[in-house]
């Protein structure tokens, strides 16, 4: 995404990353000790929240009582369907687990088909159970490739009650990008009425990845707009190269 950075700029990027970082482990071959080591290395680190799958969300929020570091899980994923009771159900039981934040695969494709309805329907239900939680909306922007779609899928997102809106799944051929992530920043500068933020996840695995999104969001929407409450990045490699640039600074 871009050149090396020297050193010094490589820690700089990593002490602003670092904070903003949904440690994830969504894997196929994820396990209960995997999630209690993540949420170790989220311990140790300052990251803002690990991401798991359901099932091991009961025990990562006993692993993280009074940390300060989130938990969050994923809902109807990775194949973003359109069930909505299920998304519902699946959302209520997570946080009766402990989830602090949901991360809502939007039905992509039904959007795709130009069923508009039933995917703002999908979000404002799941946006209801969530009771006041974090509600990040994945958008699988590698999937719906066109920017018009891209625009109007953020669009909907927020308006059905979306406090992040986030590029992609990971599980796709195409994964996050910047020109899907500057649409998305457009979108949510617009929409004015209801504050929200952005979710990068899936191939940031450098610290020139996470530079140039953050210089991306700075453009966008100012210097001061980054924060956990704003900009996330969902990642697992990246965290240790973030580590590793802090370790190596001069």
């Amino acid at each position: 995404m871009s050149a090396s950075l020297s050193p010094q700029d490589a820690a700089a990027v990593a002490r602003r990353a670092l904070p903003l970082l949904d440690l994830t482990d969504l894997s196929d071959a994820a396990t209960a000790a995997a999630a209690d080591d993540l949420c170790g290395k989220a311990r140790a680190s300052g990251v803002v929240a690990v991401c798991v799958w359901p099932d091991f969300v009961a025990g990562c929020a006993r692993a993280l009582r009074d940390s300060g570091v989130r938990v969050a899980t994923v809902i109807n994923f990775p194949q973003g369907g359109d069930d909505v009771a299920r998304s519902v159900a699946d959302t209520r039981a997570t946080l009766a687990d402990g989830a602090d934040e949901i991360d809502l695969v939007l039905p992509y494709r039904a959007l795709m088909r130009g069923e508009e309805e039933g995917a703002r329907a999908m979000v404002a239900a799941v946006r209801e159970a969530c009771a006041g939680r974090l509600l990040k909306v994945i958008l699988e922007t590698g999937e719906l490739e066109s920017p018009a779609l891209i625009a109007r899928a953020s669009r909907l997102s927020l308006e059905a009650g979306a406090d992040f809106i986030k590029t992609s799944t990971g599980k796709t051929p195409v994964s996050a990008t910047l020109p899907a992530a500057e649409i998305m920043l457009n979108t949510i500068r617009a929409c004015t009425e209801h504050p929200a933020g952005l979710k990068v996840s899936g191939g940031l695995r450098r610290v020139e990845d996470a530079g140039a999104y953050l210089a991306l969001a700075d453009r966008a929407m100012g210097p001061d707009w980054v924060s956990p409450s704003t900009f996330r990045i969902g990642a697992s490699a990246l965290h240790a190269e973030l580590v590793r640039a802090l370790e190596a600074a001069p």
